[in-house]
This record gives structure tokens, sequence and C-alpha cells, in this order.
């Protein structure tokens, strides 16, 4: 038998047990209905004996019921081997008497011996040295009853019984061995199995539970990304509300001091300067609510929205940056919608100009001017935007790795490598795709394909 571990050995004696025992209990109802119910032979074998046999069989039987409930009974259960062993020999032994009280060697009975060890081989799965110790009692069993009986001229028929008897054995013995290998064998790959499985679950669980951290993260890092982009952005969000504050500012000190000695004929003139204070409020205004929808935390909420009104806002935030370095050429149509969170995709957007920015801010003295052009359309139901940027561009090697979370080519302190693993993310949730073009030297373009929503705002 192969060797197996301890653990494994262990875990199959308890299981063995339990099914033994169950087995067991199943030859216990086997043997209360048959042993009673072979008297029916005795009548017709040895007429003279069926009450003396019909008494040894309901005597035999009634022990059967007892070893059924003994089986349930912490000592039975302990001693099951024994109890096992005893319950098997009490049919045997009420056989055997027959045999002895009736014609010895030539008694037809012996067969009732083969039968007790057919249950021992089909119903009680014996181990090899239980189903040894078996097969030796009963031939020994069957020896007394012919020995003190005498053989009376049958000693043929004794050898041949004896033969049957004995190679019938043989049989279970050897099949007991094999069969006992193949279900330790059996077992020890279920119990295999199952720890794989369990460990397998327990692998899936800590999984799941890091990938809800992972989750939990990738929000508090999205946040810090806004945090970290608005640190960087508010140089250019305070020029764009002061250069407003301070015109409307000079405005007022006009009318302040020129109000009231304003001539009759000069109503025109000072229209136009309320006309450029307002201008002047309504542009902060403007950029106060980008802020304000930028920092919103609601995150879920879509609508229809104009792509060009979000490419604006998000060149707004980056002014400072771009305004008399970069040169911006954007193209989108004013009328081209997509159902999304305006928030997240003035993100996306907010993302790929700063890095288009970033590439341009070490190209080389004496090419061509640094140029960033946004371009959208509509495509095959789809809106379709570049943005494309004049830069170094992307290095072969690092353009299977530009989504991933936490690669960047930046410098330590300068970036989390978020960014357009971010972007990428906030894309597939709008059920749309985002794709990287480069040539190194020359540019690098992301294109950006979101479902039209033309046909949303044409029905409603």
């Amino acid at each position: 038998m192969e060797a197996v571990s301890p653990e494994i050995l262990s875990a199959y004696r308890e299981h063995d047990r339990e099914l033994t025992i169950r087995k067991f209990r199943l030859a216990c109802a086997i043997g209360f209905v048959l042993v009673p119910a072979f008297n029916v032979i005795d009548r017709v074998v040895y007429p003279d004996k069926q009450n003396d046999f019909l008494i040894i069989r309901l005597c035999c039987s009634g022990l059967i019921a007892l070893f059924y409930w003994l089986f349930r009974s912490g000592v039975g259960r302990k001693f099951y081997r024994v109890n096992g062993l005893v319950l098997f020999m009490l049919p045997a032994s009420a056989i055997t008497w027959m045999i002895y009280d009736t014609t010895g060697a030539s008694s037809p009975y012996y067969a009732g011996l083969n039968l007790v060890l057919m249950v021992l081989a089909f119903v009680l799965d014996w181990t090899f040295w239980e189903s040894l110790c078996a097969v030796a009692l009963v031939l020994v069993l069957y020896l007394t009853a012919c020995v003190l009986k005498g053989f009376g001229g049958e000693f043929g028929l004794f050898l041949n019984n004896t033969a049957f008897l004995a190679s019938t054995g043989v049989i279970i013995i050897t099949g007991s061995y094999f069969h006992g290998v193949l279900r330790l064998r059996e077992f020890a790959s279920t119990y295999q199995l199952d720890k794989s499985r369990q460990a397998l679950a327990a692998q899936n669980q800590v999984l799941e539970d890091t990938l809800k951290q992972l989750k939990e993260t990738e929000l508090q890092l999205v946040q810090t990304e806004k945090i970290v982009s608005l640190g960087r952005l508010s140089a250019g969000i305070i020029h764009e509300i002061n250069n407003p504050l301070n015109f409307a500012s000079t405005g007022l000190y006009v009318l302040r001091n020129q109000g009231e000695r304003l001539a009759k004929e000069k109503p025109e003139e000072f229209s136009e300067v309320i006309q450029d204070i307002d201008e002047g409020l309504q542009r902060v205004k403007n950029i106060v609510g980008d802020l304000r929808s930028f920092t919103h935390p609601d995150a879920n909420q879509q609508e229809i929205v104009k792509v060009a009104e979000v490419i604006t806002g998000s060149l707004r935030f980056l002014s400072n940056e771009w305004r008399d370095k970069v040169q911006i050429d954007q193209a989108v149509p004013p009328d081209l919608l997509c159902r999304a969170n305006k928030n997240k995709l003035t993100q996306v957007f907010v993302n790929l100009i700063q890095n288009a920015l970033d590439a341009l801010r070490n190209k080389p003295e004496g090419t061509e001017p640094p140029l960033i052009r946004i371009v959208g359309r509509r495509e095959n139901g789809k809106v379709i935007i570049f943005v494309r940027d004049n830069g170094e561009g992307v290095e072969t090697q690092n353009m299977s790795k530009i989504f991933d979370p936490f690669f960047t080519t930046r410098d330590i302190g300068k970036g989390m490598g978020m960014g357009l693993s971010i972007c990428y993310r906030i894309i597939q949730e709008h059920h749309g795709s985002i794709s990287v073009t480069s040539e190194r030297g020359r540019y690098c373009q992301f294109t950006i394909e979101l479902p039209d929503a033309a046909a949303d705002s044409i029905a409603a």
C-alpha cells in the first residue's frame, strides 16, 4: 500500500470508522431478516429439526438486533472492529451448530457459511487482516463441527466443501486487500482535492478582500490625484480669477469717479463699462463652477454633456501652464454630445492635457513650436476625440504598460503613475475605449471613443 501522510491516514481512519459502522448496521438489518427467513429451507431439508433450528435462528436474530443498537452507543462505536467480528460470528456459529446437529460434512448448510462470507465481501468492506481472521474462524468452525460429528465415510465431501470455503476465503481476502488499497487511494485523492478546493476558496476570499481594498485605495488615490492636480493648477486658477476681478474692479472705479459727472450724451460708453464688468464676473462664475464640478464628490451621475465644453473647462484649469507657452489647436464641434459624468470626463482630459504639457516641457529648441491638437468628430455612432502633442513621444517598450496602475516614467515624487490608469477605468465605465499611438521624437496621440448621445438629445 502506498505511503500516505499521517494527516490523510488519520482522516481516512475516521471516515472509514463511520462508513464501517453504517455498514455493520446494514449487515444487522440483513441478518435480522434473513437468518429466521431461512427456516423455510429447514422445513424442506430437515423437517424434524425445523422447530429446534427456528429457536436457534430467532435467538441469533435477536442478538443481531441487539448489535444494531450497540453500534449506536459509545462503547459499540469505540470497539466497532471487535463488535463487528463478534457480529459476523453469530450467524456463522449458528450455521456451524446446524451442520454439527445434522449430518456433518455431508450437510448442504456449508453453503450458508459461503453466504456469510459473501456478506463479509460485499457489504462490510473489511480490511485484509479482518477478512483473513474471519475466513480462518469460519474454516476452524466448519472443521470442528465435521471432526466432532465424524466424517462417516464422507471425507471426500468434507475436502470438497472445505476447498470451496477456502477458495471463497482466498478470493475475499485478496479482494479485501486490493479494495482497501483502492479505497485509501480514492480517499487520499478526494481529501487532497477538497484541501485544494478549500485552499483555493481561501485564496479567492483573500483576492476578493484584496480587490475590495484596492478599490477603496483607488478611490482614495483618485481623490489624492485630484488634490495634487488642484495644487498644480492653483496658479492658473488664481490667474484666471484675478484677471476678471481686476477688470471688474477697474470698471467699478471708473463708475464711482465718473458716474456723477457722466453727461447725458455718454450713456453708450457707460453701458459698455457695465457690460465689461458683467462679462468679467461671468468669467469668475464659470471658473468657480468648473472648480466645484471637478471636486464634487458625486461620481456616478451621468448626463448628456457637450464635449467641447468639457475640453474648454479642462483647458481653463491648465491655462497658466500652456498660455503663451504651447499652442492649443481645438477642433471639437459644439454639437458633439456624449452621455457621461462631466466631473469624471473633465478629469480624463485634464490628465491627458497635463501629460501632453509635461511631454512638451522638454521639447528641444529649434524644432517645431510645441502644439497640442484636440480634434473631435462623430463616426459610426461613436464620438471620437484625439488628443495629440508633438512632444518626445512614448518609448516602444512602455507602450503596453502605459495604462498600468503606478507605472510612470517621471522622477520619484513627481507623479504616482495613476493618472492614465484612472483615465482608462473612467472611459471603460462610460462604455468607451482609450488607446495610444506614438512615434518616438515626433508625437503622442490618445484616442478616446465614447457612445454618441446625439440621438438621446434629439429624442429628449
